[in-house]
């Protein structure tokens, strides 16, 4: 049988070492904890990469998929930690990173008439491992959220503009943190959350809530930043809020990261 040439094992003589090289944007189906059912079945989109030293002329772009197949049952904060040190052996690399994005569902019942709907929100765990085998984990939530705006109620002798915004929620911790808990703190911090399902009596609800409860994009993060600074098992979040104006023809923002 002829031997195939590897071709990415060639030697590559520009002396470059490379940072990150890997895979982009790969549909993958998996397996995430789920507080109130175990787990839950969602669909992500990975980017893996390695850093490539700069004797060789490229990695095995298949490899970082065989990694998924040995893990896809389950992805966790715990499981991307050993992803990461897998990659890192059979890629012979000193780093390795990984992102991965995904639709996390959670019931949610309207506030008045407990109608059950099923609200989804993008969560993304990020990794990476160095060459001395340092471990950083970042979870991330993107939640959507309604804003009534303060300055528009104090000076209008009726009503108040208000429109959807998102807040995007980073965060390194000691101990493992629940994505459904950074959602909450989200949702809390702005004048009112959002529902999938709503009777009249639940739009009468939100309505009024968010009306008595006006705030900035800076208002948001601030109160998001507050809470997480009280928290002994933050170490380090990045909070952004977003809104997309009803009444501007730009978005309002506003971001806060901790020391």
């Amino acid at each position: 049988m002829a031997v195939i040439k590897d071709i990415q094992n060639q030697p590559d003589y520009r002396n470059m070492t490379i940072n990150k090289v890997g895979i982009k944007n790969l549909r993958y189906p998996i397996k995430v904890l789920d507080r109130k059912h175990g787990l839950q079945h969602t669909v992500a989109t990975i980017n893996m990469y390695v850093d490539l030293p700069h004797e060789y002329k490229g990695t095995h772009m298949s490899r970082f998929v065989e990694m998924l197949n040995l893990f896809r049952d389950e992805v966790s904060l715990k499981r991307i930690s050993e992803i990461l040190e897998q990659m890192k052996k059979h890629l012979n690399a000193d780093s390795s990173h990984i992102e991965v994005s995904f639709p996390y569902f959670i019931e949610k019942k309207a506030p008045v008439s407990d109608s059950t709907g099923i609200m989804d929100y993008t969560c993304i765990i990020k990794g990476s491992s160095d060459k001395d085998g340092k471990l950083d984990l970042v979870s991330e939530v993107i939640v959507p959220i309604t804003s009534v705006c303060p300055c528009s109620k104090e000076i209008s002798d009726a009503g108040a503009h208000n429109q959807r915004g998102e807040v995007r929620l980073s965060t390194r911790f000691k101990r493992f943190i629940w994505m459904e808990d950074m959602i909450k703190i989200v949702e809390e911090s702005a004048s009112c959350d959002v529902y999938s399902v709503l009777k009249r009596v639940d739009e009468k609800s939100v309505t009024e809530r968010a009306y008595a409860n006006p705030k900035f994009v800076e208002d948001i993060v601030r109160d998001i930043a507050i809470q997480l600074k009280a928290d002994d098992n933050i170490t380090w979040f990045s909070v952004s809020a977003e809104n997309f104006e009803s009444i501007h023809n730009h978005s309002a923002y506003a971001h806060i990261t901790s020391d």
